[in-house]
């Protein structure tokens, strides 16, 4: 499902940064906002999708509505004119991926066994991933063939999405995550030669409807959770979109339109290859470690794109820091956030973390859009680059000696 919807996305995100500049020429402060937006439209939403899939004990078919609305604006794009009709649409995509994307890490984190969370994590990005490389190479075939095949584009992305969908309704299973920790909880009370708790179910399972422990936003007060969330907050605030990376790499270097789509497909056959054996470094070094020092080898791409040697070399070192950067931080960060907090609020645990990283991503697209703009992009790419070199070592600190990842489940019995 992940894969098939991945096809879909990037085939459009991967010609987003021309599309704008080129075809409908705009500046790059134009494609900063767009950015931006793309980064932070679903923001807030992911915290409400995520609360739906805890409060409804339903988390497949709150993440539906989400890959649905998605697929409905494959359609749209293709009858849009101009960049206020492609931004909302955009948007509108953005915001179906914030609505779909923790229910369903909440599905992954209720199928996986706890101690492997990072691996379990990391498969699944490996997969989305390999669904982000073949829309950007679709797309690339496409332009090589048609030089102005935008809406060729589109209409691909169409069919993938469709079958996305179709694939989340009839394959994924609609397991319940709140009600399978209870039954779990009460069951071992037997099993561990317990008397039953006063009205117990468990045989009745079929019949609960608010199963687990009521939802609250406590999770929200101090300890281990706020201290990823700041954590989170800090480097997001210092990640660009990949755009600007790829338009630097371009500018420096001068190759053709049509090549640019590949520049995606280097960065995700990175992070496919390596998401899910460093899922498993995670597991066993510390996820919180692997999360902050990932950001290291962002400044490094950084630094590729912003040094004055054009060439394949810098241009290859820069999609593989990147592409390793994304298997370092994206499935771990999920998989930290879900093995801190109880099952009955696992989702919105993990849009809130998500939601965090988005919105302070937007600010950091449109802000280097305007360092872009005033210094150019060599400068501004340094000025970032410096600003990770001090935030990695002080967000390691905070997440020092582990803390982050000794925090026991709430729910699980001992």
């Amino acid at each position: 499902m992940s894969f098939l919807t991945d096809v879909s996305s990037e085939a459009v995100m991967a010609v987003l940064p021309l599309y704008v500049t080129a075809a409908l020429g705009m500046s790059v402060i134009a494609y900063g906002v767009v950015d931006g937006l793309v980064q932070g439209a679903g923001a807030l939403v992911r915290v409400a999708g995520g609360w739906a899939a805890d409060r409804t004990d339903r988390p497949k078919w709150v993440a539906a509505v989400g890959y649905g609305l998605s697929a409905l604006t494959r359609v749209g794009l293709l009858f849009a004119a101009g960049l206020p009709a492609i931004a909302s649409l955009v948007v509108t995509d953005r915001i179906g991926k914030g609505i779909r994307t923790a229910p369903r890490d909440a599905l992954i984190a209720a199928a996986a066994n706890p101690r492997n969370l990072g691996r379990s994590f990391g498969v699944h990005r490996a997969l989305d991933t390999a669904g982000a490389t073949l829309g950007p190479l679709l797309a690339f075939a496409i332009l090589w063939a048609i030089p102005d095949g935008w809406t060729t584009i589109f209409v691909v992305s169409l069919g993938a999405a469709v079958l996305g969908v179709g694939a989340l309704v009839l394959l994924v299973p609609d397991l319940r995550p709140r009600q399978a920790a209870w039954l779990r909880t009460h069951r071992t009370r037997e099993d561990r030669g317990l008397p039953r708790c006063k009205g117990c179910t468990c045989d009745a399972a079929g019949g609960l409807e608010l199963a687990g422990r009521p939802f609250s936003w406590s999770f929200l007060r101090g300890g281990a959770t706020v201290r990823l969330l700041v954590v989170a907050g800090i480097l997001g605030l210092l990640t660009v979109g990949d755009g600007f990376v790829y338009l630097a790499l371009q500018d420096r270097d001068g190759f053709a339109t049509h090549w640019f789509p590949l520049l995606y497909v280097g960065t995700n056959a990175t992070y496919m290859l390596l998401a899910a054996p460093i899922g498993r470094l995670a597991d066993r070094v510390g996820r919180a470690r692997v999360l902050v020092w990932g950001h290291a080898l962002l400044a490094g791409a950084y630094v590729c794109a912003a040094l004055p040697f054009p060439g394949a070399a810098t241009t290859i070192a820069a999609l593989v820091l990147l592409g390793t950067f994304y298997a370092m931080t994206d499935g771990v960060l999920a998989a930290l956030t879900s093995a801190l907090v109880p099952t009955a609020v696992r989702a919105t645990a993990i849009g809130t973390a998500q939601t965090v990283t988005a919105v302070v991503r937007m600010v950091a697209s449109a802000g280097f859009g305007v360092l872009w703009y005033a210094f150019g992009s060599v400068e501004a790419l340094w000025i970032v680059t410096a600003a990770l070199v001090v935030a990695v070592p002080v967000c390691a600190y905070l997440v020092r000696g582990g803390r982050l990842e000794r925090d026991p489940d709430p729910e699980m019995p001992a």
